[in-house]
């Protein structure tokens, strides 16, 4: 018997859409189980449902394994069995934000604000301290921030620089490091703790005093740090530079704007 849509499956999503993420939602609270069946659970033909796996697959939302053979053992290969992966779980949602919420007031109420000072100390050291040597032996602060905001892509942040001011002699430019994404504002909205914590360990690792701008977590499109930079010294020729996940950088030719 068919299933009916599931009423938390947003309505601007595509018919198309919205069957796969039945067909997820039926891998996620029956499965592993095969393309027959879940184009039996659902009412729909066993070719449409094939599409939506393999597109499924294709992302890695969803893994095969063979099915367990019952009786003799007959000709042919064993029927395939579909399963959710983590990032397919993740489509439905995880409540860990509400946790890390949950466990930092815990900390807060029982060991004090030192130990969430403490807490927030500990975790950007874990995040940049690996990256450490690679960013103080850069030249200048410039430079470092590049570094850093290479690190910061390499850990999820999806970091850029790029230069402000006008370089002129004996006049001072500065450099901003550019957050286009934060993995923990929601927390962080919270428990500015963390972003105090950052924002500290950016100064120790570019050698300079930083001054912070923007936070997602108040609602910003991003976090942006301004690094002060050496008079007659520009950071780089490039108004713009975006760090990819490799480590490489680009140009963006957006004329200096705000990242």
């Amino acid at each position: 018997m068919p299933r009916a849509a599931h009423p938390h499956v947003p309505s601007q999503v595509s018919a198309e859409g919205k069957t796969r993420h039945e067909v997820a939602r039926l891998l996620l609270e029956q499965g592993p189980m095969t393309a027959v069946v879940v184009a039996e659970q659902l009412g729909i033909s066993p070719a449409a449902v094939r599409r939506h796996l393999d597109a499924l697959l294709a992302d890695g939302e969803a893994e095969t394994r063979d099915a367990p053979r019952r009786g003799p053992r007959g000709r042919g290969r064993p029927a395939k069995l579909f399963l959710l992966t983590e990032p397919g779980r993740a489509r439905f949602g995880h409540a860990y934000d509400d946790l890390a919420v949950s466990a930092i007031r815990f900390l807060a109420e029982h060991a004090g604000e030192d130990a969430v000072r403490a807490f927030a100390e500990r975790r950007i050291e874990k995040l940049v301290g690996p990256h450490r040597s690679a960013i103080t032996g850069a030249s200048d602060p410039a430079a470092r921030a590049e570094a850093l905001a290479a690190a910061l892509t390499r850990e999820g942040y999806a970091a850029s620089t790029r230069q402000v001011g006008a370089p002129a002699p004996g006049q001072n430019v500065g450099a901003q490091l550019c957050q286009h994404h934060c993995p923990v504002a929601h927390v962080a909205a919270e428990f500015p703790q963390l972003c105090e914590a950052e924002t500290e360990a950016f100064a120790e690792l570019l050698g300079t005093h930083v001054q912070r701008l923007a936070t997602i977590a108040r609602g910003d499109s991003a976090c942006t740090t301004h690094v002060p930079v050496t008079a007659g010294q520009p950071a780089h020729p490039e108004p713009v530079r975006t760090v990819s996940p490799e480590g490489h950088t680009a140009r963006i030719p957006n004329g200096g704007k705000p990242a």
